[in-house]
């Protein structure tokens, strides 16, 4: 389908490198595309699907956005109130996305939907929508404290038909074919964040090395330095969890744990590096001049996105739960 069929710990590689350009909204959108919109397709998709939505994703002549976040069911995703009625041969939806990235451009969305009235993990949808359908209304771009340079848009639903062969794999699966997308959005996201904090933790080193502050360097005091050669040190033991989660999800292992424990701590780390660098660049720290700043605003989202700090925790808490009593 145009790809170059390599495993996953290449899109790893994709999205460390990513974390070169200064600034988060560019890695995240290309992370969408690439990790976040298509796994689902990839691998449960029909050949026809796939021939229609994801070759011309993947040559970049489609922009994909992700619909699954609602006003009132962020990263509790099974409370999505967004319905998918089958009528004949079509679905009819009505409903409602917020907080989708790309939407304001997007091509197609994979959409996840509500198909029937059972039980909440096992009544919903993934579905490739069209984004020039009747009935599809983006309502706002969405003004955020960081990731400006990423469009995010409120949307909604109205009678919008879309033919039921848009189905991605088997109806009520949709639950679980989110979750499994899941796992590859959180492990992009955490390779994304990798190059950014080392480059922040660099470049507070030069600067607090030339900055002077009664008679002697930032950098001189032991307190500064003790403390970027600790984050430093946290940095590159989340690139350890990051690379061993991938080898054992490469390897076709559950990885739900490691992935969250992967989020978490990067989502943290993001605040804790940006906030300690950003207090030693002092005054300049706080202008929209220095890399810092941006980073202090953009990677904020790491802790939001794709599931917060709690919803991760309450995944690990499950999982360690499962674990034989000594």
């Amino acid at each position: 389908y145009g790809g170059m069929g390599l495993d996953f710990s290449y899109n790893i590689a994709v999205a460390e490198e990513l974390g070169n350009i200064r600034c988060g909204g560019v890695p995240m959108a290309i992370g969408v595309q690439a990790g976040m919109a298509t796994p689902a397709l990839t691998r449960f998709g029909s050949d026809e699907l796939k021939k229609q939505f994801l070759v011309p994703t993947i040559a970049g002549d489609f922009v994909a956005c992700l619909g699954i976040s609602e006003a009132g069911a962020g990263s509790d995703v099974a409370n999505i109130k967004t319905t998918a009625v089958r009528k004949g041969n079509e679905y009819v939806i009505n409903g409602g996305k917020m907080w989708t990235t790309s939407g304001c451009q997007a091509d197609w969305m994979c959409l996840l939907a509500n198909t029937s009235e059972g039980p909440p993990h096992r009544n919903k949808s993934l579905i490739c929508l069209p984004m020039n359908l009747p009935g599809i209304h983006v309502a706002k771009k969405i003004d955020k404290l960081g990731m400006r340079s990423s469009d995010t848009a409120q949307i909604f639903f109205e009678d919008v038909r879309v033919p039921s062969k848009n189905l991605i794999g088997e109806e009520g699966k949709g639950f679980t074919y989110q979750m499994l997308q899941f796992q590859e959005e959180r492990l992009w996201g955490v390779a994304t964040v990798l190059t950014p904090l080392e480059t922040i933790i660099q470049e507070t080193i030069d600067y607090t090395r030339q900055r002077k502050v009664f008679d002697q360097s930032v950098l001189h005091n032991q307190a500064v330095h003790f403390r970027l050669a600790e984050l430093a040190t946290e940095v590159e033991l989340l690139r350890s969890l990051l690379y061993r989660t991938v080898a054992l999800y490469v390897e076709g292992n559950d990885v739900t744990k490691f992935a969250s424990m992967a989020k978490l701590k990067a989502g943290r780390l993001a605040r804790e590096v940006t906030d300690s660098c950003l207090q030693f660049w002092g005054g300049m720290g706080f202008t929209s001049e220095v890399l810092v700043s941006r980073f202090y605003r953009d990677l904020r989202l790491m802790s939001i996105g794709g599931g917060t700090d709690e919803t991760m925790l309450s995944i690990i808490c499950k999982y360690m739960e499962t674990l034989p009593s000594k």
